[in-house]
């Protein structure tokens, strides 16, 4: 039950303090200047409390954005590439609104900064594209939703009802057969011999660098990296299971052609002291670095506007190209959903309509 009783200060000021005790409850008090505020203060304590509300808008009180930031990055159990991102995204939320208690966040507040991230001049010259601010906000929403269905510190999460800027479409660069004939000639002729081997196997696979670059021969390792892809190449079974990636799922990838007769080649002149693929030559524990001769051999190429994932880009194109329907090129890059390759539809266009025209001529006869 709530009581309010009538005082005055020192100076003769009349106010007006209100106690709201139900059983099971802590005492909740508040002072007020007017009676009418009082008692709506009153009642709608009373109401909240009985349904529920009261305490974790209190609890919002306690908090502050930063403290449930940093909460959640040391208890999310983040690998090294997600802190790389989610801890990035959040650690920015927190040098702008870490002060901030979380009752006092507002979607308002959250649409400013959404909107600053979003101008921002990045240091290739141009602002955040619209998918990187929608991941920033992803990344704060997971914190949020944390607070609000594990720790009980918020009713609602302020980011549901932000507008969110919509991904930007897929960047689709790939080399035409011009540019992969000069790139697979410049890799060939490097200087550095696990070059062409690296970037044959990566073209013939599609699979990602971190998972090229952490490969093992024959099986696992005793210590096998935890915080990025990795996998085994198994040449008597002419394939690479792939037990870790980026989506968490094991993954089955056939070797065949030309990046089969390469990795047999280079597992006649393996080194001895490394069970890596592709191992460092200062560190043969770790993978080597070939960005310095992947520089050089876009260069000799003369090759522009081309990343080593872009290569990955460049098997899917061509799957694409050649009749993979959307689902096969999904399951051959590892993507859990069609979202991500529907960037390559347009290219299988010509597929599309000898099926649909096989199909017709079967069903319905020649026109």
């Amino acid at each position: 039950m709530a009581s309010i009783t009538k005082r005055s200060t020192n100076e003769g000021e009349i106010y007006y303090t209100v106690r709201v005790r139900l059983k099971g409850y802590p005492l909740q008090t508040a002072s007020f200047e007017r009676l009418t505020d009082a008692r709506k203060w009153a009642a709608s304590t009373e109401s909240a409390i009985r349904e529920g509300r009261h305490f974790k808008t209190a609890e919002a009180k306690k908090h502050t954005v930063a403290e449930m930031i940093d909460r959640y990055l040391s208890t999310a159990g983040l690998t090294k590439i997600q802190d790389g991102h989610t801890g990035l995204h959040l650690r920015r939320w927190r040098d702008e609104i870490g002060y901030m208690l979380l009752s006092d966040v507002t979607a308002d507040t959250l649409t400013q900064i959404k909107d600053k991230l979003h101008n921002e001049t990045t240091r290739n010259g141009q602002n955040r594209s619209s998918t990187t601010v929608l991941r920033y906000m992803a990344s704060l929403s997971k914190a949020f939703n944390t607070a609000v269905k594990s720790w009980g510190w918020l009713e609602d999460s302020p980011m549901r009802n932000i507008e969110k800027p919509k991904a930007a479409k897929g960047r689709v660069r790939f080399l035409d057969d011009d540019e992969r004939d000069r790139l697979t000639k410049a890799c060939k002729e490097s200087a550095n011999p696990l070059l062409y081997p690296a970037f044959i196997l990566a073209l013939s696979t599609g699979m990602r660098q971190a998972e090229t670059m952490n490969l093992y021969w024959g099986k696992a390792p005793a210590n096998p990296p935890k915080e990025t892809a990795w996998g085994v190449v198994h040449l008597e079974q002419s394939c690479i299971i792939l037990h870790q990636t980026k989506n968490k799922e094991k993954r089955r990838i056939p070797l065949v052609g030309l990046a089969l007769q390469q990795l047999k080649e280079l597992g006649k002149v393996r080194r001895i002291d490394s069970a890596l693929v592709f191992p460092s030559h200062k560190d043969p524990h770790k993978p080597i670095d070939l960005k310095k001769p992947w520089l050089k051999a876009l260069s000799t190429a003369e090759i522009e506007n081309f990343h080593w994932h872009d290569i990955r880009h460049t098997t899917a194109s061509y799957l694409a190209m050649n009749g993979a329907s959307l689902a096969e090129i999904a399951e051959i890059l590892g993507h859990k959903t069609l979202q991500m390759v529907q960037r390559y539809s347009h290219l299988s266009d010509s597929h599309v309509s000898n099926v649909l025209a096989s199909m017709n001529a079967k069903i319905l006869g020649g026109a």
